[in-house]
């Protein structure tokens, strides 16, 4: 396994329907480096973002679609994505306000 360090671990949030509407139960949804694991994300959301405290931390690993230009067929790049679940006494995250 690779040596991820913490400001590895969260590559960018995922901002779609489903997540805005889960950021009402404190739940918060992020790409994340796909060696990385659930508690090297733990750790990394609470360095990163100062007063949140991480209740749990929900991953999926995500195949790469099929893709075609002409007559070549390759694959996107695998993902992994992450819900991470803070406690209700926890702060929230910054960069989700005002979206």
């Amino acid at each position: 396994m690779a040596d991820v360090k913490y400001y590895d671990v969260i590559q960018k949030p995922v901002i779609t329907e489903k997540s805005m509407e889960a950021m009402g139960d404190k739940k918060y949804t992020f790409l994340v480096h796909t060696d990385a694991t659930k508690t090297q994300i733990k750790e990394a959301v609470e360095k990163m973002f100062a007063g949140t405290k991480v209740k749990s931390v929900n991953t999926m690993n995500l195949d790469g679609k099929k893709k075609r230009r002409g007559t070549a067929v390759g694959k996107t790049a695998k993902t992994k994505k992450a819900i991470v679940q803070l406690t209700a006494e926890s702060a929230d995250i910054e960069i989700f306000e005002g979206l």
